[in-house]
């Protein structure tokens, strides 16, 4: 993991491999942001002219490289655009530094220390540059044949070091937001190597035993629920799922518990750590990415050991549902009836609507336990993905309140999102003349219906949302901002903040 230091140093006289300086998009060329003042000083204050001069515009994810000043112990400077000019007596918003950072980050890999000398005002600043910087820097090569250097990328390790200029080692509020940033930022990379690990090294048991092994080193009781355990327990819908597949389905429980803990909230995440569609077989083409379709349990179990390592005042349950959905002579037929374990029966239809089911039996038991609130995340639907395109998620939920500080905290955090709507005349179309409901209902609008199927499940008075993250879960185009290609975690952010605000008395 990349180092992340705050430093008093000023840029010239700091011993690194690069300096990084924002460059913004002004209306009559490039801006030089603070933060660059030495740097610009260093060039006679014809730094904006020398960018200019190379095509440097200021455009967001922007990067241009140039030779350091004479005097500079680095020998490079990496300029990285942030975007339009901020309005009059506006700073840079978080967003923004958090991109450009992610931005530098890839692109210095192969060195060993970089001074970022980007907008800083406060401790929200550091944070984000801290937090863009750490995410920026993520690869994953485990699986690549990199000589004596396993992680290397692209024959280049990652960006070892970050120095954070402009920042106050000794300020409480400093040191406390870049060690949140390391935090989130490794539980979410942790995440993504999970949605990365190849479906032939990760099956239910064996993300089961990652979620145990990170439990035992973070303080976290943890429950794995076996076949046997789902047998006895009930869960029709989960084990109906994993019903075809050699590796057989788990129900893993994570339970961080605060001692100052007012509210409780519980994260159900869908981890279907391989969707063949089962009978319902997925047609060519649609099957190569599909080790993605546990990003839902990646994120909850990365958000409830990030809400330990912060030491939040709320306890937070995490619930892993996890199965591979294959087809063979014991899958689950279109058809079929399971009874659930919330009593219910669903007749399914179509084996390819399997995350529903696994998690309409894990958010039963999540509600059980009577949490104030209930969080879902999954890559659900294909239908999420046509509506909101390759990178916002949607929000349904059955409390437009808990809805709304849902969205208003993933956009704070930088995770686009939008809210939609559970529109109640959908839900006839689940009517079954076998079941008490079943798996599929209308076409058109099949995210909405999903999100309805699911409400089935969610015990009577608790407040719930889901989270449809099959757009923006797994990049398959290339690297932008934080974001690399492949596993992106998202949403980890948002359910950490989500507990942030409600350990801080702010939601609810």
């Amino acid at each position: 993991m990349t180092a992340l230091t705050l430093s008093t140093a000023a840029a010239p006289g700091l011993r690194a491999d690069a300096i990084v300086i924002g460059v913004a998009k002004g209306a009559k060329g490039p801006v030089v942001a603070p933060g660059a003042e030495a740097v610009d000083k260093a060039y006679d204050g014809k730094l904006a002219g020398v960018l200019e001069t190379l095509g440097a515009s200021g455009a967001e994810g922007e990067m241009t490289k140039l030779p350091a000043p004479s005097g500079f112990k680095a020998p490079l400077v990496l300029a990285v655009g942030l975007g339009a000019v901020p309005e009059k007596d506006a700073d840079y918003d978080t967003e923004s530094l958090r991109k450009a950072a992610g931005v530098a980050a890839r692109a210095l890999a192969g060195t060993k220390k970089a001074a970022f000398a980007l907008p800083l005002v406060d401790a929200a600043d550091a944070g984000a540059i801290g937090e863009g910087a750490l995410l920026g820097a993520y690869s994953f090569d485990a699986y690549k044949d990199n000589g004596k250097d396993p992680k290397a990328k692209n024959g280049k390790a990652p960006l070892a070091e970050v120095a954070l200029l402009g920042g106050k080692p000794r300020d409480k509020a400093y040191k406390a937001a870049i060690e949140r940033a390391a935090a989130v930022s490794e539980e979410l990379n942790r995440a993504r190597d999970l949605i990365n690990t190849p479906p032939n090294d990760l099956n239910p048991e064996a993300f089961a035993a990652v979620a145990q092994a990170a439990a035992k080193e973070h303080g976290i009781k943890v429950q794995v629920l076996d076949v046997k355990a789902l047998e006895k327990g009930g869960y029709g819908g989960i084990l109906g799922v994993g019903a075809g597949s050699a590796a057989g389905p788990r129900l893993v429980k994570l339970s961080y518990t605060s001692s100052k803990a007012k509210k409780h909230l519980a994260f159900v995440g869908k981890g279907i750590t391989y969707d063949s569609g089962g009978i319902s077989l997925k047609p060519a083409g649609h099957n190569e990415t599909m080790k993605c379709d546990m990003s839902g349990a990646a994120t909850v179990f990365a958000a409830v050991v990030a809400a330990a390592r912060l030491g939040l005042e709320v306890n937070v349950t995490g619930w892993l549902a996890l199965a591979e959905n294959m087809p063979s002579g014991s899958a689950t037929r279109p058809g079929d009836v399971l009874r659930m374990y919330s009593g219910k029966t669903v007749e399914v239809l179509n084996t390819d609507a399997e995350g529903r089911l696994v998690l309409a039996d894990a958010l039963w038991a999540a509600s059980q336990e009577k949490p104030d609130a209930i969080v879902d995340v999954a890559t659900l639907t294909g239908a999420m993905v046509l509506a909101l395109g390759n990178r916002t998620f949607g929000i349904m939920g059955n409390d437009d309140a808990f809805r709304s500080a849902l969205h208003e905290a993933a956009e704070e955090v930088g995770e686009p999102a939008w809210p939609m709507p559970l529109p109640e005349h959908l839900r006839k179309g689940m009517d079954s003349p076998t079941a008490d409901l079943a798996n599929m209902g209308e076409r058109m609008g099949g995210g909405l219906v999903a999100g309805l199927f699911l409400r089935e499940f969610v015990g009577e008075g608790i407040t719930w949302a889901h989270l449809d993250i099959a757009g923006p879960a797994f990049n398959e185009g290339g690297p932008f901002g934080y974001t690399p290609k492949g596993g992106t975690g998202t949403a980890v952010r948002t359910l950490v903040r989500i507990a942030e605000l409600t350990a801080a008395g702010d939601l609810g």
